[in-house]
């Protein structure tokens, strides 16, 4: 992985993480059409710059979470991510298995894009507009809406939020939530795939994802550049997001999925079938036009 790529995969990140349109299918996506190889050190940079995407919300929202006479918040917030981290625990890899092929997240992104284009009118006359008014019971509801997002391509903001709206909750509020909801639940994924999760199991290269950091400075840069690129961006989509969201509701994003997973539907289901070529984890690889041909 060169400077550029790790940069483009982490303004993706930044980007896309709190929009409904599934920052890990988009990540994905860009990395495919760059021509870079799937790798273990991919899949684990992926997921370490989730940490600069996280850092953004609790700089945006700093007063909620640093208020701490609002002890109800954190209750709310550590039941609600329950149901994810169980669930994830169990049955992620699984699914992962099964549908992490790009046929399968672009569907999932299309048909995730007709429910978006409906639910402004399904739920309709909120009732809740501030976190305040969330009883535990809707947070554990929403919670669980979160856990759908284990079908790659789903888009974790884009459960939650809809999971908000089916408790009652206006576009802003179920969005804010979603984004609060996110911090715990995206720490708790980047710990564990940095500091517990066996990377390349079974083969010589096995190592945990905080080794794959640590290899060498060129990684150490990369992960700090990710971080920094994710954070940034992901500040100004969240700004972006609930403005957008606000004035013209989901109908945007619903068709946005739509058309994008329409697209990548035609492009891979061009494209012949390519073995899959495993970077050696803790290698950085710059990759270029000319060895296209050796893919």
């Amino acid at each position: 992985m060169s400077t550029l790529e790790a940069i483009i995969i982490a303004i993706i990140e930044g980007l896309t993480e709190y929009l409904p349109i599934s920052s890990t299918a988009h990540m994905g996506f860009t990395a495919a059409l760059m021509g870079m190889p799937e790798s273990e050190f991919l899949k684990m940079f992926q997921v370490s710059i989730q940490f600069g995407a996280i850092l953004s919300i609790v700089v945006l929202y700093w007063k909620k979470f640093f208020d701490f006479s609002n002890f109800d918040f954190y209750i709310k917030l550590a039941i609600a991510v329950v149901p994810a981290l169980v669930l994830g625990y169990i049955f992620d890899d699984k699914i992962e298995a099964v549908l992490g092929n790009q046929i399968a997240i672009s569907s999932v992104l299309v048909l995730g894009g007709i429910v978006l284009i409906f639910v402004d009118r399904w739920f309709k006359n909120p009732k809740i507009e501030d976190e305040k008014e969330i009883t535990i019971k809707k947070a554990v509801i929403i919670g669980f809406w979160q856990c759908l997002a284990m079908m790659p391509g789903t888009s974790r903001s884009a459960a939650s939020i809809i999971g908000g709206m089916t408790q009652g909750l206006s576009r802003k509020a179920a969005a804010e939530f979603s984004f609060f909801l996110a911090v715990p639940t995206m720490l708790a994924v980047t710990v564990y795939s940095v500091f517990v999760k066996t990377w390349g199991k079974g083969t010589v290269n096995e190592m945990k994802g905080y080794e794959m950091i640590l290899q060498d400075n060129q990684h150490i840069m990369l992960f700090l550049i990710g971080n920094v690129v994710a954070f940034i961006t992901a500040m100004i989509a969240v700004k972006f997001f609930i403005s957008i969201l606000t004035k013209f509701g989901f109908k945007v994003w619903g068709w946005y999925r739509i058309i994008i997973g329409i697209v990548l539907l035609i492009y891979f289901w061009n494209q012949p079938n390519k073995q899959t070529e495993e970077e050696p984890i803790g290698q950085v690889v710059s990759v270029q036009i000319s060895s296209d041909d050796q893919r």
